[in-house]
């Protein structure tokens, strides 16, 4: 339900600074995805999304889990393997757990062997921040959330080189999962459609 603002930054060329564009390239086919389509499902997505106000920090802390606050809010770290989505292979989306804003689709997510879910690219055409980190000593790539401004993890280059080398390794504590199946219902009905197009496939994401 939060895709819509992401869809219209691709649709009406918009590139702000420090966000970057991920466009994957799923098919030969994704970008003949008809205009049309695109604004239809903008269109009925804006509304909700317009509507969405990020609560203050007391109101987060009592409606998230601690581990929860203190990753998204604290840029803290959950333990690998004991996390609630490393070892997922459900079909679905991942959505920021504050926002709902969708963010990763499984059919991007592969075991990179480090206990945390780790990602090739989000959907096409969302659009996180990507920031420098040097809290430990080490420059890294660190990955937000662009409408609730959660930190999710960092971004490494050392992915799968067929899919172009990057590890979006993410907090599960950051995500909530929406079975694909449960999407519709989930007010993800449209954006589903949408990735079922781009992906060119005619059942599971």
């Amino acid at each position: 339900m939060f895709w819509s603002r992401a869809a219209a930054l691709v649709l009406f060329g918009l590139s702000p600074s420090s966000v970057v564009l991920v466009s994957a390239s799923y098919s030969q086919g994704s970008s003949a995805l008809q205009a049309h389509d695109v604004q239809h499902a903008v269109a009925k997505l804006e509304a909700r999304l317009s509507a969405w106000k990020k609560p203050e920090p007391s109101q987060l802390e009592a409606s998230l889990n601690p581990l929860q606050f203190q990753v998204t809010q604290k840029e803290g770290t959950e333990p690998a393997f004991t996390n609630a989505y490393w070892n997922n292979h459900a079909p679905g989306i991942y959505v920021d757990v504050v926002s709902g804003e969708p963010l990763f689709s499984s059919k991007d997510k592969f075991d990179s062997g480090t206990g945390w879910p780790s990602f090739t690219k989000p959907i096409p055409g969302v659009l996180l921040s990507e920031l420098t980190d040097k809290h430990l000593g080490v420059e890294r790539t660190e990955a937000r959330s662009r409408i609730a401004n959660s930190h999710l993890g960092h971004v490494f280059d050392d992915g799968p080189r067929a899919s172009g080398g990057l590890r979006y390794c993410m907090n599960s504590a950051s995500l909530r999962f929406v079975p694909e199946a449960e999407m519709d219902d989930g007010g993800y009905g449209e954006l589903r459609k949408v990735l079922v197009r781009i992906v060119g496939r005619d059942d599971e994401l």
